[in-house]
């Protein structure tokens, strides 16, 4: 390939999110750019690939389509051979969580990881402001993408049939702490004008929240046109006529890309990354004042966080939030090195010392 062609090339790449992170793994793992591609769409056997231009359809190689190695996803980099899908570059990062139905299950399907989307930039959490908005729900989107690496921002949209809006974004705002937060209306002309910086040339974010929170309207509006599919919204039951049911990345005018995920009825984690910290910075501040570095929020005697709690300074909801999706995350990150037999036996254990340690002091209580 001579530099003339090379260079162009890399300019139509750079359009759709190649960057130095993904060049400069060519050499190292023997590739040419000619035949890289972004996975755009998957289909069923199929995917939809483009290099800045247009976009073609593929097939797996044998390798990928017995699951040998990751699986291509949307917004993955991948390797063509004579149109076929041979690799998948490296992940920069990936939108992940446990198969569905893994939560609270002990069998292998729960050990698997869902990866939703790959290399973004962002993470949108649409909740609409009818049925679907749900401030607990809310901190287990912020939980999954915090433990993700990934960077989250909410919108709120159908701020047109809710008749307080701005009371439910100030609700938002106590569980969403520092992250931005976004009150949008399906039916402005003037679209969704502040969410355009997240899709500036080269950016790609993600769409992800319930099934007829907005998302496939969303993107329609920020298209300018209608890209996806999307049917009105009944203001009685909330249930629209369309579900989105594949995970599609369109390229907007604005230079970016967005990532249309179908609506998420389950929010399993898969692994413990730091995301309730992130995703509970207020508890994690206070954390810091406990006596004991390694206080669990429940009984310990110096305990900020319990002081902040009767203090009224901290909601005794949020603490059972904290709580509840930090005991889901350590027993995912246990799922990853124990079978399901020894994470039971060991959590009877526990049960058998806290019941011996309760008859214990009753038992020296009585003297």
């Amino acid at each position: 390939m001579n530099k003339a062609t090379q260079q162009n090339d890399c300019h139509f790449m750079n359009r759709i999110g190649w960057s130095s992170f993904f060049h400069n793994q060519l050499e190292t793992l023997g590739y040419d750019l000619k035949d890289i591609a972004r996975v755009t769409s998957v289909r069923r056997g199929c995917f939809l690939v483009s290099q800045g231009m247009e976009e073609i359809l593929v097939t797996a190689s044998g390798a990928l389509a017995h699951r040998q190695g990751p699986y291509p996803v949307a917004g993955d980099w991948v390797v063509l051979n004579n149109s076929v899908l041979s690799a998948v570059l490296p992940r920069r990062n990936t939108l992940a969580r446990g198969a569905a139905g893994a939560r609270g299950k002990l069998n292998g399907a729960a050990r698997r990881e869902q990866v939703m989307a790959a290399n973004l930039d962002t993470v949108l959490i649409v909740c609409g402001l009818d049925q679907d908005f749900n401030p607990a729900r809310m901190e287990r989107y912020l939980t999954l993408v915090h433990n993700c690496g990934l960077r989250p921002a909410i919108v709120l949209t159908k701020a047109d049939i809710h008749p307080s809006p701005a009371d439910c974004k100030a609700e938002a705002e106590t569980v969403a702490i520092g992250v931005p937060i976004h009150l949008v209306s399906a039916l402005d002309p003037s679209g969704p004008v502040e969410l355009e910086p997240y899709i500036a040339p080269g950016n790609t974010i993600a769409l992800i929240g319930s099934s007829g929170a907005g998302k496939s309207t969303l993107v329609n509006r920020l298209a300018g046109q209608a890209v996806r599919s999307a049917g009105e919204v009944s203001q009685s039951d909330g249930k629209g006529r369309h579900t989105t049911t594949s995970r599609d990345m369109f390229f907007m005018p604005q230079g970016g890309m967005v990532i249309d995920n179908p609506g998420i009825r389950e929010i399993a984690f898969w692994d413990d990354q730091g995301g309730v910290d992130a995703a509970f910075p207020d508890i994690e501040r206070l954390a810091r004042d406990c006596r004991f570095s390694d206080c669990s929020h429940a009984h310990e005697p110096g305990c900020r966080v319990l002081s902040a709690v009767e203090g009224g300074e901290l909601h005794p909801e949020r603490l059972a939030s904290w709580k509840k999706m930090r005991q889901e995350l350590e027993y995912a990150a246990q799922r990853q090195t124990k079978t399901s037999g020894r994470i039971e036996k060991e959590r009877w254990k526990e049960v058998a010392t806290l019941v011996k340690t309760i008859k214990k002091g009753r038992k020296h209580g009585g003297r």
